[in-house]
């Protein structure tokens, strides 16, 4: 017996309008700050109606490629989209699939080594001052919960620091969005309590080689090293979530 075809959901007339403007937007390459076609504008190229129009622009302006603006000079401007809210909206999803971190490092193994090779020879002096700075804050003994809170931070935003520099915008994002996704699970999970004076060594000491190195452009040194630091963050992290645990469990039986 023959099935009658599925019927294809017809696509809604203001998603069209939609992917048209996006369409627009990487053909004709628009930049920042250019003037989008207006409500009038769409509802005569689609003949659609005011709502319509209307619907296509806000579904544009709340993914944040586009704010509109009031007045004589009015109507939908783009905006180059930052990173945040698509990496935020990520990261709330992976946070409900019980992510842990062994498997964010399984990627930052391979990721944090290519992003440190495709920085060779990219960092001026501001960005070495800023990871010596990096260096130094990290360096200063902390005891206050907050301190070691803030410590923890800092370590992954040296980091940043070489993701900002990165030439490729998809490996910066990505290592971007481990970093934060890591500094969720530092703060969601507590992960700066115990104190861990070996890790913080080991990190200090892997980003004091790392900075030489690169000062040196010595690929195959920035390469092996920040493999090697990643595989020893792994194993500090990995012994630092059982440690979270057993004390969450501590507390749960103390207070029942």
């Amino acid at each position: 017996m023959l099935k009658r075809p599925l019927k294809r959901k017809r696509q809604k007339l203001s998603d069209m309008i939609v992917e048209s403007v996006k369409r627009s937007i990487v053909i004709d390459a628009l930049r920042p700050g250019d003037r989008l076609p207006t409500e009038r504008e769409l509802m005569e190229s689609f003949e659609c109606s005011k709502g319509t129009a209307r619907e296509a622009l806000k579904a544009l302006e709340v993914e944040g490629l586009v704010n509109t603006r009031t007045g004589p000079s009015g109507g939908a401007y783009l905006n180059e989209a930052g990173t945040e809210p698509a990496s935020r909206a990520l990261r709330n999803y992976l946070h409900f699939q019980q992510l842990d971190g062994e498997q964010v490092y399984q990627l930052r193994k391979v990721i944090e080594v290519e992003l440190a090779v495709a920085v060779i020879g990219r960092l001026d002096e501001s960005d070495f001052d800023a990871l010596q700075a990096n260096i130094k804050c990290c360096s200063t003994p902390e005891d206050s919960e907050q301190g070691q809170r803030e410590q923890r931070l800092a370590e992954l935003e040296f980091h940043n620091i070489l993701a900002r520099r990165c030439p490729n915008p998809l490996l910066s994002f990505m290592a971007t969005f481990l970093n934060d996704l890591l500094r969720d699970l530092v703060v969601l999970k507590k992960a700066y309590k115990p104190k861990r004076q070996q890790f913080d060594a080991a990190n200090i000491d892997y980003h004091k080689q790392l900075l030489v190195a690169l000062r040196a452009a010595d690929e195959p040194a920035v390469r092996r090293l920040m493999h090697e630091h990643m595989c020893d963050a792994e194993q500090h992290m990995t012994a630092l979530e059982g440690e979270v645990a057993r004390n969450f469990l501590l507390e749960f039986d103390h207070h029942h």
